[in-house]
């Protein structure tokens, strides 16, 4: 028989002891694992939730976790009351939750988070009319002023989510679609991908594009790229490039383009009050430094002109301050008929919107000339502004408009341009303009300077002016009230002056304004001969709208021309009397002054009747031709040539021809 020593007997029982203990804690624990219902955590966690906002926090549907070195945690029916103040009883729900936890790092006080899927999450984010916002979470927050350390998560993914975005003073909703896309890389992080519409600023709006996983927000120094497309309204706008502080939108750079059918639509988007334009398509680099926009090195087209040019606008003033650089190569001058209260030109070949082009026709319906749009005065006193404003090629079919260059300068109401400086028929007109628009009405002060302008480049289309020769100055001062051009015109008080030096012009307009059938007869069957001008002058004082001639002569070695009698600015009548005065002899001349009548859109030139004009007084006229003093200023000769105005007739002409 074998021995059996004492001491092994209890050290075999001990060990048997152990190995039942062990399994009966594993058991223990496989029932406990088995039976255990993780629900019981979920109060805990809703009221540590609460504390921490303020707000009701429940978890709805089940807690359950599956256990392992990196657990599995899933929770549904997850749902975070909204502030009182809104409508909406849920600020944020999720209809489920499920996370892994890596369980090495907790040693070191590390919460790192494998993975994260969201399914269904739905988040409301709005300000009501007093701007409080539903993320405040006001003083009900435990420790809402204090630093929180967010774990690190490695992977998200969201599966049918929703982001709203509510903004009463605004008149903004937003619902967009958001979603996980799929990652470029093996190891790249998911994009998020949005899809939406609503309203915003009362413009219906939509929305579309990508932007990197909400993870790459975890590296501060690192800037956060996004690409979208959005339309609000008629205005479509891409955004692609980088956001630096991305949380705070405090800093970014990206290559921004817009389009749309009216510049003056962003009025009521960005709060950028810029006067009406045919359709736009405009490309550059948008960027912002804490309260500056930067939009740089942008180019494109603004109806049927090029524009280019950087724009700056500062936001911590009391009102926006615009300030921008602009060039054009080529302005189809038209295009800024906004600045005057018209719509765009509408005709073959031009830009224009169907909305334009319908408001172009109604007033091509209507028998106002003058425009009648009011200015917005709300718009004028939104912003200040600084424009700067080179086109180095202008076209403005039939005015003669070379090149064009202007400063305006926008503040607290008061819009100056000073100055505007077109080139044209080789010669300059220089306008400067104030309108006081924090006055209501609008109070206009207009100074208008017409330097050495070549006749023949006045009339470029014209065959009979082709050989004609002469240059023209002139000068305009009007000031008046009103909050439109029409208004603005017709309640002016000022003077208008203009004034030829010594030329050329076809005979044959002469005799046509004088009546003289022989002689123009004569000149069309024949060949047209160009005849001296040796001045040419015309001068009317304005008051309340109506320009009065005071003196208004053309004289030639051929014929006088002399006009007096009103233009109501007010009305837009003409009440002319042309009295030509042929200074050679033709049998059937009719000697008849003619009568100016009608309105701008319908004028009429006439013989007047009653008698006919007395050749003694005309002959005495033409020994005293000379303008005004103010005038005489302005004259334009050209180098080497003196001017005849001033000095009798017999000096320079032979009276009878």
């Amino acid at each position: 028989m074998p021995v059996i020593h004492p001491t092994d007997r209890p050290a075999s029982r001990a060990r048997h002891r152990g190995i039942v203990v062990l399994v009966v804690v594993a058991l223990l624990l496989v029932l406990l694992w088995w039976l255990w219902d993780w629900n019981w955590f979920k109060r805990p966690i809703e009221r540590r939730v609460e504390a921490a906002t303020g707000r009701e926090f429940r978890i709805d549907g089940d807690l359950d976790v599956d256990l392992g070195w990196t657990p599995t945690i899933r929770a549904d029916g997850l749902r975070l009351a909204n502030a009182p103040w809104s409508s909406d009883e849920t600020m944020a729900s999720v209809e489920r939750l499920e996370f892994r936890i890596d369980l090495w790092p907790l040693f070191r006080g590390d919460i790192v988070l494998p993975s994260v899927r969201l399914r269904a999450p739905r988040l409301l984010l709005e300000r009501n009319d007093a701007l409080e916002a539903n993320w405040d979470f006001g003083d009900g927050a435990v420790g809402k002023n204090e630093p929180v350390e967010l774990p690190t998560v490695r992977a998200l993914a969201i599966e049918d989510g929703e982001l709203i975005v509510r903004e009463a003073a605004l008149a903004t909703n937003l619902r967009l679609a958001v979603r996980s896309g799929t990652p470029e890389g093996d190891d790249a992080l998911a994009p998020l991908l949005l899809d939406g519409d609503g309203t915003y600023r009362n413009a219906p709006f939509t929305l579309e594009g990508r932007v990197e996983s909400p993870l790459q927000l975890q590296d501060a120094e690192r800037p956060y790229r996004v690409a979208l497309a959005a339309d609000a309204g008629t205005t479509h706008a891409t955004a692609s490039g980088a956001l630096y502080s991305p949380l705070q939108f405090h800093d970014f750079d990206v290559q921004f383009a817009l389009r749309g059918a009216d510049l003056a639509d962003l009025y009521p988007l960005l709060g950028i009050a810029l006067p009406q334009t045919p359709p736009y398509a405009l490309d550059g680099r948008l960027q912002r430094d804490g309260t500056t926009w930067y939009y740089r090195g942008f180019d494109g087209t603004v109806g049927d002109s090029d524009l280019a040019g950087d724009v700056v606008v500062e936001t911590a003033t009391p009102r926006p301050l615009f300030t921008a650089k602009l060039t054009s190569r080529v302005l189809d001058f038209d295009d800024l008929a906004g600045f005057l209260g018209l719509p765009p030109s509408a005709g073959d070949g031009e830009s224009a919107s169907p909305d334009q082009a319908a408001e172009t026709a109604q007033l091509a319906a209507q028998d106002k000339v003058l425009p009648q749009q009011p200015y917005r005065l709300e718009k004028l006193r939104a912003m200040d502004a600084d424009v700067t404003l080179d086109a180095a090629r202008v076209t403005a079919p039939p005015l003669p408009i070379e090149s064009l260059s202007g400063h305006l300068t926008l503040a607290d109401g008061l819009l100056t341009l000073e100055p505007l400086t077109l080139h044209a028929a080789g010669g300059r007109v220089e306008s400067f303009v104030t309108l006081d628009a924090s006055r209501d009405p609008i109070v206009t002060d207009a100074r208008i300077s017409l330097r050495r302008l070549e006749l023949p480049k006045l009339f470029p289309d014209a065959e009979l002016a082709k050989d004609s020769t002469g240059r023209i100055g002139g000068r305009v001062t009007l000031k008046g009230t009103g909050n439109s051009i029409a208004q603005m015109l017709g309640t002016s008080d000022g003077e208008i002056g203009m004034v030829m030096g010594r030329g050329r012009i076809s005979n044959l307009l002469l005799e046509l304004a004088g009546l003289d059938l022989q002689e123009a007869l004569r000149f069309l069957l024949g060949k047209d001969r160009v005849i001296p001008v040796r001045c040419a002058y015309a001068d009317f004082a304005v008051a309340d709208g109506v320009m009065q001639t005071r003196q208004f002569a053309f004289d030639t070695t051929d014929t006088v021309l002399y006009a007096e009698g009103s233009v109501s600015l007010r009305e837009e009548t003409f009440d002319l009397t042309l009295r030509p005065q042929p200074k050679d002899k033709s049998l059937v001349s009719l000697r008849s002054p003619l009568r100016v009548a009608g309105t701008f859109r319908d004028p009429s030139v006439r013989p007047k009747a009653g008698p006919l004009a007395l050749r003694g007084a005309a002959a005495a006229l033409l020994y005293s031709v000379a303008p005004p003093a103010i005038l005489l200023a302005l004259l334009e000769t050209g180098p080497g040539e003196d001017s005849d105005c001033g000095r009798p007739a017999s000096a320079g002409a032979n009276p009878t021809g």
